[in-house]
């Protein structure tokens, strides 16, 4: 994460809205930000970690946060923060809570909204999860990034569950926590074994052998089938020639039957053909005419209703016309007169306003006699004020010559300061070097013990070894020939005549050889050669001591020599120290006399800060005097002016007077006159509106009115129409039952109440008539057929018998032959399935096994475990190579079994210890380079381009030496592509870091920010 600005508004000791531009920051590679204690440094990376967050490390969520961090003089606090993620992409947080403005305790939850630039603008994000767009939860960040005050040694105290934890988030190692994934495979594998198992069980009795055998069975079987087929063939053609002719007969007695019942419908169909056309004919002709009659009847019908009402509408609208006339006859005259009663209306105004104006210029003229009484005793005031700032002036130009010049007694103090601090560091060093010198003794002390040359002694001890090995292989070979001649002894008591020799073969045994006894020579010589290898043990580990004691003395000298340079350079600083005291009116040796000095020269400068604060507040006082006489002076004229335009206006509203005289009202009551123009004021807008209306409704009714007439016209004309249309209705009916032949109406109405579906029944007719003729043709064909032809029962029924017989074995031996190549087809598909199931079950033992193993392998996140243990070594690594720099090789961190961080003190023969018996400054030094290690591998486990790091604190634990180790650490991050910032009190460190800010807190306004 790269930062780019960082706002502030209302925030702990932060009132007004303050902007930090991070990015010329960030370009000088180390930066930092300086100020007094509690001055709000340490409050711009809180704001960073809340505006991200919402988590601080001062407060949480039970402390009423919002309410505490809110600055107490402040209703409002926002932080707005830009920054670069891993990603490179560009981001945007905000958090704003604001104070209730009727309960000052009470401070609202704060809103959190981040944005991403995207498109050259700021588009709101959905979510407000800072960890997936940083890369890192709060914990770690604090441990990696931004180091709050107060937590810089928690990843080196941290516990291994938690430090492993840690690892996990940061490298993303529950990759390698595949203990479930493991066991998800395992139970899979496992479930899938089961079942093949289970499957397995119910293929026991499938075989090659059984296949064989139905194989067999099926060969005879289809032998019998082919027999069988033969002798069905021949009587099957027989039986269906007669079952033919049996049909043909039958079929033709069937239609003889059916032929007759319809010849017998023939007659009945005639007639209702007849009936059908008759009704189709009359339908045709007078259906139109009743229907055109019907619907005539009755539009006229409706026509005369709707002309009924419609001339009831007209008489109300005509009545309604008359009364709207007669009300606009009555107010005409009203109206008329409406322009003179609205002239008064206004004059009435107008001498409202002059009865207002007349009370206010009486009230003005109270106020300015009040006024300037006012200014006169303001004016006395001042003249006191500036009378009692000259006495003060006076004392100060007194006291002024008598105080000593700042500048001089802050050098002065600097140089006698300096002083004291190089005498301390020069008897510190002193004790340094007197102690390398101590520990140089006590290792020769240790080196006298062994008596041996410094410069030979590795070539003595040597000669010694080879000696000994000399002597080792001499008495190896005597006892090798000792163990054979004890071997050949053990043979040669072995050795009985007819008994074969171990050796050569031979049965017979003339001159056995007698062997003397060996063993105690042989132990004798084992002991010998255990007693040397045990020398050689002794003079190996001599060695080893003597190797380390020599490399700690070398340490100690090195350490010595720096030392003595130190000193050496202490002194010269002295030296250079007392010839750059340059000031006349003091002495180099007599610091009290400096003091007594500096002592008096700040109680003068104390009572002239007083008298100057006396003469800044009477200054302040004479000046708001000054500010009130101005604002009474300035009032006093404007009720003047005032009463002037008031008196002006009263001349001008009497000379826009039309009917009324002001002498009139002049000495009338505000109130009744105001009542009067109310009044008047109502009757005029009542008589105007009411007219508007009457005028608006006559409008309205008028073409409402004609509209009306001309519907009514429009009717009547439309009734005569119709019973023109009626009476042309009855000549045609009459002259169509004159053509028909019919007599009456009635006669027609009769035909058509049948209501016969003419379609339908002619389609009826039709399918008879087809039928008819069909079945007649079918009879005579079957006839001629069977003219030449007999069919005979029995002989039917004899062979009918037969045929059924041989059908059924024909049956029986097929469905076996069927039944036995089914169960060889199924028997040869199971017997597949069982070949493909027992591979499986071989693959899923096989992997069960492989599984048992990765089981043993990721249990208990051993491995995770395992991984981070790497990780941290070589975090540990990376962290030495700055720690050996800063403790100038005297100290390692290293891991122990445990993967706990322990020291190695090569200042104590290289032994362990632990962290916590470090100093405060080793400490910081340590702490600081396992953060600059984690933060350069989670950043450059995200691929960053640039790595940011921030400090709160640590430097003041350091001596002047250690802070530019440490310093000189941080500026060599510059040339590796990171960025660190520091926050410091230390006065050292602002000289030395190119861009800086310096947070200075004032007491009306709060913190500010300045760029140095």
């Amino acid at each position: 994460m790269i930062p780019i600005q960082l706002t502030l508004e209302g925030l702990y000791s932060y009132q007004e809205r303050q902007k930090i531009d991070f990015e010329n920051l960030t370009e000088a590679g180390l930066f930092g930000i300086f100020g007094s204690v509690g001055s709000g440094k340490s409050s711009i990376l809180e704001a960073i970690s809340f505006a991200l967050y919402g988590e601080t490390e001062r407060l949480n969520s039970r402390d009423k946060r919002a309410y505490n961090m809110m600055n107490l003089k402040s209703n409002k606090s926002y932080i707005e923060f830009d920054f670069i993620n891993f990603e490179n992409r560009k981001f945007r947080a905000t958090r704003e809570f604001k104070r209730n403005s009727k309960n000052f305790e009470d401070v609202k939850t704060p809103s959190v909204t981040f944005y991403e630039w995207k498109i050259e603008t700021w588009i709101p994000l959905e979510s407000s999860n800072a960890e997936s767009i940083v890369g890192l939860s709060y914990a770690n960040f604090k441990r990696t990034i931004i180091i709050p005050q107060g937590q810089f040694k928690e990843f080196l105290e941290l516990g291994a569950t938690e430090r492993t934890n840690m690892m996990k988030e940061i490298f993303g190692l529950q990759r390698f926590d595949l203990q479930q994934n493991v066991s998800l495979l395992n139970a899979k594998n496992r479930s899938e074994l089961d079942q093949l198992e289970g499957q397995l069980k119910g293929f026991e009795e499938v075989n090659e052998e059984q296949i064989s055998i139905q194989k067999e069975h099926l060969k005879t079987e289809k032998e019998q089938l082919d027999e069988k087929q033969k002798a069905f063939d021949q009587i099957n053609e027989k039986y269906q020639n007669l079952k033919n002719l049996k049909t043909d007969f039958e079929t033709l007695k069937q239609k003889k039957a059916d032929f007759q019942k319809l010849n017998e419908q023939k007659i009945e169909f005639d007639v209702l053909e007849q009936k059908t056309e008759k009704y189709d004919q009359v339908f045709r002709i007078f259906n139109p005419i009743l229907n055109d009659k019907s619907r005539l009847e009755k539009e006229i019908e409706n026509q005369k209703k709707a002309k009924e009402n419609h001339v009831q509408l007209l008489q109300q609208t005509e009545k309604e016309f008359d009364i709207l006339k007669q009300n606009l006859n009555e107010i005409q005259p009203k109206f008329e007169k409406l322009n003179e009663t609205k002239t008064q209306e206004n004059d009435l105004s107008l001498i409202l306003q002059m009865l207002k104006f007349s009370e206010e210029i009486e009230a003005l003229k109270t106020r300015t006699e009040k006024g300037s009484e006012k200014v006169k005793e303001v004016e006395e005031h001042q003249k006191s004020i500036q009378t009692k700032i000259e006495v003060l002036n006076k004392n100060l130009d007194e006291l002024k010559p008598k105080k000593l010049d700042s500048g001089l007694l802050l050098n002065v103090g600097n140089w006698f300061s300096d002083r004291k601090k190089l005498a301390e560091t020069l008897d510190n060093q002193s004790k340094k070097t007197e102690e390398k010198k101590i520990e140089i003794e006590n290792v020769s002390e240790e080196l006298k013990a062994f008596k041996i040359n410094p410069e030979t002694f590795k070539n003595d001890f040597k000669i010694q070894n080879e000696n000994l090995e000399a002597q080792r292989k001499s008495l190896s070979e005597k006892l090798k020939n000792l163990e054979v001649q004890q071997k050949l002894a053990h043979f040669a008591s072995e050795l009985h005549d007819g008994k074969s020799c171990p050796l050569c073969g031979a049965l017979e045994h003339p001159n056995v050889v007698e062997f003397d006894d060996v063993n105690s020579e042989l132990q004798e010589i084992k002991s010998e050669i255990e007693k040397i290898e045990t020398h050689k043990t002794e003079i190996q580990k001599k060695v080893l001591e003597i190797e380390k004691i020599l490399d700690r003395k070398k340490i100690f000298e090195e350490q010595l020599k720096t030392e003595t340079e130190a000193f050496n350079l202490i002194q010269k600083n002295i030296e250079n120290h007392l010839q750059a005291f340059i000031w006349n009116d003091f002495q180099a040796e007599n610091e009290k006399d400096f003091e007594e000095k500096r002592n008096q020269s700040f109680v003068i400068e104390k009572q002239i800060e007083e008298i100057t604060q006396n003469i800044q507040n009477e200054q302040k006082t004479l000046e708001k005097e000054r500010e009130n006489l101005e604002k009474y002076k300035k009032a006093l004229e404007e009720f003047k002016l005032d009463e002037a335009k008031k008196e002006e206006q009263i001349k001008t509203n009497e000379s826009n007077l039309k009917f009324l005289q002001w002498s009139d009202f002049k000495k009338k009551n505000y109130s009744e006159t105001e009542i009067s123009y109310q009044n008047l004021s109502k009757s005029n807008l009542e008589t105007e509106e009411n007219y508007q209306k009457l005028i608006q409704k006559e409008k309205e009714i008028s073409p409402k009115l004609a509209e009306q007439k001309t519907v009514a016209i429009q009717l009547e004309k439309r009734i005569s129409e119709l019973e023109s249309e009626i009476s042309e209705n009855k000549n045609l009916l009459e002259k169509a039952l004159v053509e028909q032949n019919f007599g009456q109406i009635e006669e027609v109405l009769q035909i058509l109440a049948q209501e016969i579906n003419v379609q339908e029944i002619r389609a009826k007719i039709q399918d008879f008539r087809v039928k008819f003729g069909s079945l007649k043709d079918s009879v005579t064909e079957l006839e001629t057929k069977l003219k030449d032809f007999s069919f005979n029962e029995e002989e039917f029924s004899a062979i009918e018998n037969q045929f059924k017989t041989f059908e059924n074995d024909l049956k029986t031996v097929n469905d076996s032959v069927v039944k036995i190549a089914a169960e060889i087809e199924r028997l040869e598909k199971e017997f597949k399935k069982k070949e493909d199931l027992l591979k499986q079950h071989s693959q899923l033992e096989k992997r069960a096994e492989n599984l048992k193993i990765m089981t043993n392998l990721f249990k208990g996140a051993g491995f995770v475990q395992y991984v981070s243990s790497i990780y941290l070594r070589q975090l540990c690594d990376h962290a030495n190579v700055r720690f050996h720099r800063m403790t100038r090789n005297q100290l390692s961190l290293q891991l122990n079994e445990n993967n706990d961080f322990e020291i190695i003190d090569y200042l104590n023969e290289g032994r362990s210890r632990s962290v916590k018996t470090l100093s405060g400054g080793q400490a910081f030094q340590v702490s600081l380079s396992l953060a600059l290690a984690l933060a350069e591998s989670v950043q450059s486990n995200a691929k960053a381009e640039k790595n940011f790091f921030f400090i709160d604190e640590g430097f003041g634990t350091q001596d002047l030496e250690s802070v530019n180790v440490v310093f000189e650490t941080l500026m060599n991050l510059q040339k590796e592509n990171r960025i660190v910032g520091i926050i410091s009190h230390v006065e050292d460190l602002k000289e030395k870091i190119p861009v800086s800010l310096n947070v200075v807190k004032d007491e009306e306004r709060g913190s500010l920010i300045e760029v140095m």
